[in-house]
């Protein structure tokens, strides 16, 4: 499919397991599903009694997901919201879904990060993990003479968020990107 690229690695999906596992996670949010293969690790590290909402903009990358949602036996598990993810966390919020998340996981737009982070400040619990792919853009944000506008947003980003006394950060600097 176009925009191979944009699929996690083998490594980045287990640790994304993980997380789910340690955190004991029983609901969790992602933004930007492409072909699921992220969703599909969430999903199965969670319990029976989990969820994952999958937000996902394009129509044919969301059916490719649910093909293999079907095949994992985690349909049940996996609500998908076909749309613009900000549109689907305002939703929630409006829903009275605050606070009811324990992870979230962002691998959509760039130039919406920041507002997607804030959106899901309000649905994840206080000890609930967020975690931002492409914070480092494949070096290009450390790079000054790089200024097209997600490389922009990813470094506005990412300096709001080193200040940003709400939250706990970490950064990995693996070679996912």
């Amino acid at each position: 499919m176009r925009g191979s690229q944009m699929q996690v690695s083998p490594d980045q999906a287990q640790l994304l397991a993980m997380l789910v596992q340690i955190l004991g996670a029983e609901r969790c949010i992602e933004l930007g599903v492409y072909t699921g293969y992220s969703s599909l690790a969430i999903a199965l590290a969670l319990p029976e009694s989990g969820c994952l909402v999958a937000c996902e903009r394009d129509a044919r990358s969301l059916e490719v997901a649910k093909k293999y949602y079907a095949l994992a036996g985690v349909s049940d598990k996996v609500i998908v919201k076909h749309g613009l993810a900000a549109d689907a966390l305002k939703s929630m919020i409006l829903n009275g879904e605050v606070c009811s998340y324990d992870f979230a996981f962002v691998d959509a737009e760039k130039r919406m990060t920041q507002e997607y982070f804030e959106l899901l400040l309000q649905l994840v619990r206080v000890g609930g993990v967020i975690v931002i792919d492409n914070v480092l853009w494949h070096g290009k944000v450390a790079d000054p003479l790089v200024n097209d506008a997600k490389t922009v947003s990813i470094r506005n980003f990412n300096r709001t968020l080193m200040e940003d006394k709400r939250v706990s950060i970490s950064m990995d600097i693996c070679d996912w990107e």
